[in-house]
């Protein structure tokens, strides 16, 4: 589970908001790693882009895409 203790509130909700659409398309993914890796993917994304909007460094986030995206 994924929180963000961030002082910036909207923040926090956004990425509350999007931890809980990644853990829906995980249980629906059944096991399939490309559509998990798609949905932990497009969790760091929403995140990043959250924290860009709001003035929150979004520098775990894009570690984390990068290193989702390792061979």
């Amino acid at each position: 589970m994924s929180i963000s203790m961030s002082p910036n509130l909207t923040h926090n909700l956004n990425v509350a908001l999007a931890e809980g659409i990644r853990q829906t398309a995980v249980l629906a993914a059944a096991g399939n790693v490309a559509s998990i890796r798609s949905a932990e993917v497009t969790f760091h994304m929403t995140c990043r882009s959250s924290a860009l909007a709001t003035g929150v460094s979004p520098s775990v986030h894009i570690w984390a895409l990068k290193s989702l995206y390792q061979p």
